[in-house]
């Protein structure tokens, strides 16, 4: 089949190595404009972008398809009998959906009709999800409304980060997404129950402020959440201290929530409003990211306390 695909992040980029390794022909890549970053805003490519190029395949860039006749005629010019979209980050109106032979497939990095929306790998992590995966389903009308084709299941265990998922979802997804296309047509489609449907929603770098009041779970599942985007962090001292690794302990407390009880090689443990939250990675300041039990040695971090 003639596959065109339409992706814009790493998550993307799997899924789109996959496609031009198989026996379909990938005839066309779509991908968002390229912005500027860093400090001199210097215009970079997605990494969709860049991979497309490596395989030698057509770029277009079209900042909408609404309204916008130019960008239709180019994805019709290329004549696909599918589109397949991967964390595109642009809205496909009906006229787009419509427009290749068996319709467009969408890789979503969860089991559907959970957690819909924008990032769901991170929200399954700090609702406490105990297992997640990829659902490929057929596009249509809606927000992650369409009928799935196939879902592929992974657990999150207490080491499970946004990261590592993240990781794990994208292959898991880019071989599903191959079976699917060769099986299309033969495979039964799933309408999704829109009674069990839960959104996630953007995160907020305003989220990861830690709450010291919540308890030593919540917290540790947020911080394997926020990383390795917007990482969990409070304040100690006037400065921001941001924790990359941490474990919620059992062991009651008589500190108040924010304070530093114990402080060791085995990790930098701090008071909730239920439980020890146990810091086993953190970064200071114009530091690099350390383990605790580097970050302890010279500094006495017991009685100090954390704020928001």
């Amino acid at each position: 089949m003639r596959i065109v695909f339409a992706g814009t992040p790493d998550f993307a980029v799997p899924t789109l190595d996959a496609i031009a390794a198989s026996e379909h022909d990938l005839v066309g890549v779509l991908t968002q404009p390229d912005r500027g970053a860093g400090r001199g805003r210097r215009v970079t490519y997605s990494p969709v972008k860049r991979r497309a190029l490596e395989h030698g395949v057509a770029v277009e860039q079209p900042e909408t398809f609404k309204k916008n006749a130019e960008a239709r005629a180019a994805l019709a010019a290329w004549a696909p009998d599918v589109l397949v979209v991967v964390a595109y980050g642009l809205i496909l109106p009906k006229s787009v959906l419509a427009l290749p032979t068996h319709g467009c497939l969408n890789v979503h990095a969860s089991i559907l009709p959970r957690w819909r929306g924008a990032a769901p790998i991170a929200r399954a992590i700090e609702a406490g999800d105990r297992e997640t995966g990829v659902t490929i389903m057929q596009m249509a009308a809606g927000l992650d409304t369409g009928d799935m084709l196939a879902v592929h299941k992974t657990p999150i265990t207490e080491a499970t980060t946004a990261g590592t998922l993240h990781d794990t979802l994208a292959e898991q997804g880019a071989a599903a997404l191959v079976d699917v296309l060769n099986r299309l047509g033969g495979l039964p489609a799933t309408p999704q129950n829109d009674t069990q449907a839960t959104y996630a929603r953007m995160l907020d770098k305003q989220e990861a402020v830690i709450d010291w009041q919540q308890p030593a779970a919540i917290i540790a599942r947020l911080v394997r959440a926020f990383v390795p985007w917007p990482v969990a962090h409070a304040s100690l001292a006037g400065q921001n201290i941001r924790f990359w690794q941490a474990t919620a302990l059992e062991t009651p407390s008589d500190g108040v929530p924010g304070e530093v009880v114990a402080a060791d090689r085995q990790g930098i443990d701090i008071a909730t409003g239920d439980g020890i939250l146990r810091v086993a990675e953190l970064q200071l300041p114009g530091k690099r990211r350390m383990a605790a039990r580097d970050a302890v040695n010279g500094r006495n971090w017991v009685g100090q306390r954390f704020g928001t």
